[in-house]
């Protein structure tokens, strides 16, 4: 086990918070877990910050000394072990906030997606343009080159759709987001279309809750789920004004499950949503 020499990353930083999960189901203090393997009580703060590259050995120790018989998570926190090689969006930590990187790194591991907006695009369904529009609009403005850069970021996280193993994603979207005409008829007509194309794909599901249709429970910011590869690993990302909120405990992920299967059944079929986004870009 070593120190990181860069901030950890948020997979780093997860299988820590497991590690102090698993720890504090069991009531045992930091030093009391230390002491068992010849470490400091801060050595062990250090690995649960993530601060600390931890082998697959070590977290199946672990693992045992907290009691913890459940496999499928043991064998899952082991995969987010060691000194992993750091993603594409490292390269940008220099001029994007850190909310942004984290929430590239949790779309590129996510076993599936799934999200609900009540008045904007969700962002990995965007055109350029109309993410160059919302950009725009943003308060207070963004200058021109780091609007540039926000949109360069964008259009890349879109890959996990297409490329590899295209991660499955399910889209719910209120008919006000589709009215919304933002950047103009053109720009806005040309977003639906887009919509239109990308629900015809295998891997993506976009369904419509029209006008009328409520009451909306839970819906009064973007929802973001991130799939993981065990339903303890999951995580929720809610958008607010001032900032973006990531949720892993286990009241949140079965609140936000429950909110998204609520939302879903309220949308409309893929076919009848399909119709709804084409006629509403003839409306426009």
């Amino acid at each position: 086990m070593a120190p990181t020499s860069r901030p950890p990353t948020l997979r780093q930083r997860r299988l820590g918070a497991e590690l102090r999960r698993l720890r504090e189901r069991t009531d045992m203090s930091a030093t009391e877990a230390g002491t068992h393997f010849g470490a400091s009580q801060s050595r062990v703060s250090s690995i649960e910050a993530g601060r600390y590259a931890v082998s697959a050995d070590r977290v199946r120790a672990l693992a045992s000394l907290y009691n913890c018989a459940d496999q499928d998570l043991i064998e899952a926190l082991t995969q987010m072990t060691g000194r992993q090689t750091r993603g594409w969006w490292e390269q940008d930590r220099e001029v994007l906030p850190a909310g942004l990187l984290d929430l590239a790194e949790l779309e590129h591991h996510a076993t599936f997606v799934r999200v609900a907006t009540m008045v904007h695009i969700p962002g990995l369904l965007q055109t350029r343009d109309h993410a160059s529009a919302l950009f725009d609009a943003t308060v207070p403005p963004l200058p021109p080159h780091a609007v540039e850069h926000r949109l360069s970021f964008r259009i890349k996280r879109q890959g996990i759709m297409f490329e590899g193993e295209p991660t499955p994603l399910t889209a719910v979207i209120h008919e006000a987001a589709l009215r919304m005409g933002l950047g103009g008829r053109a720009v806005a007509r040309a977003q639906l279309r887009h919509l239109i194309d990308m629900s015809e794909r295998e891997n993506i599901t976009i369904g419509v809750i029209p006008f009328g249709t409520g009451p909306l429970h839970g819906s009064g910011h973007p929802i973001d789920y991130f799939g993981g590869s065990v339903p303890q690993l999951d995580t929720v990302q809610l958008d607010t004004d001032h900032t973006t909120v990531l949720l892993d405990a286990e009241a949140h992920l079965v609140k936000y499950r429950n909110v998204l299967d609520c939302l879903e059944s309220y949308a409309l079929k893929p076919a009848v949503s399909r119709d709804l986004i084409h006629h509403a870009a003839q409306t426009l």
